[in-house]
């Protein structure tokens, strides 16, 4: 009995240090901020997925269409300007990211007007990009009449030469290059030409659509990106709505929701880089 109590008393006397406090913030992250890096990585595994698949498909067909040849169309009826709009369009949330960057630099200073400023000028910024996508939108579905199941931009695979109504030899073209066919009266009348050289010369053919998966990647991938950039304008009106009201200013914690919505701001320019590259460029 007496060594139990022993044992008792010395357990009593050991020293086991400062009680645990918890609170801690890992990463020196609050916890709203460590949340938004989770959903941007689960973000990013959804547009790595998609772009695998674009990549997959364009790499199993045996032709695909020439972004130079597709995205050649800038507003106020200019031809034969290879991707010139989709860097217009790059460069402007490109630049709403640097706005983007400021406004949380005027955040930790605890600058209300300055954020205001600059926060406005990323919303302008984003509004563009999206009025830039619409516009873009616009003239592939209804002046090229590119659609989700229809793509009517593809590439020969051999040296030929049309063949005119009356049945005479046009214009020659060489393997590679591309074409649209464009509807006639409401009808899609794609053009007769001869074959000139390997195993199928002197054969007549007729112009095929391209390979239909272009048109449905295009929309869906740069659809899912706009309505990330949608949701970017919606959320940063709201925040920038509190910081005018001086809900943040009180809290005197540096505008970290205004830190919070850059990082999804960045993260939506980052992954319009990728689609940049791999769906405008590669």
């Amino acid at each position: 009995m007496s060594d139990h109590t022993t044992v008792v008393e010395a357990h009593h006397e050991v020293d086991y240090g400062p009680a645990w406090q918890g609170g801690d913030q890992p990463l020196k992250s609050g916890y709203g901020k460590l949340m938004m890096w989770y959903f941007l990585l689960s973000d990013a595994f959804t547009f790595s997925g998609f772009l695998i698949a674009y990549a997959a498909l364009r790499f199993s067909s045996a032709t695909w269409p020439e972004a130079d040849f597709v995205f050649s169309t800038f507003p106020g009826g200019f031809h034969h300007m290879p991707l010139i709009f989709v860097t217009v369009m790059t460069f402007i949330l490109i630049l709403s990211s640097v706005t983007m960057v400021r406004a949380v630099q005027e955040g930790k200073e605890e600058n209300q007007k300055g954020v205001v400023f600059w926060m406005g000028l990323t919303i302008i910024g984003g509004l563009a990009f999206l009025g830039c996508q619409a516009w873009e939108w616009n003239n592939l579905i209804n002046e090229e009449s590119v659609t989700l199941y229809t793509n009517p931009f593809s590439k020969y695979d051999a040296d030929g030469v049309y063949i005119n109504a009356d049945g005479s030899e046009g214009e020659t073209f060489k393997a590679g290059t591309g074409y649209i066919i464009h509807k006639h009266h409401g009808e899609w009348a794609p053009k007769k030409y001869k074959v000139t050289s390997g195993p199928e010369a002197g054969k007549v053919k007729s112009q095929v659509f391209g390979p239909r998966e272009f048109g449905a990647l295009f929309f869906i991938i740069t659809g899912f990106h706009g309505f990330h950039v949608f949701s970017g304008v919606l959320f940063l009106l709201i925040i920038l709505l509190n910081v005018v009201s001086g809900i943040y200013k009180k809290r005197k914690n540096g505008y970290e929701m205004v830190e919070k919505i850059g990082l999804y701001w960045h993260f939506v320019d980052l992954v319009w880089v990728f689609v940049f590259l791999v769906f405008y460029l590669l």
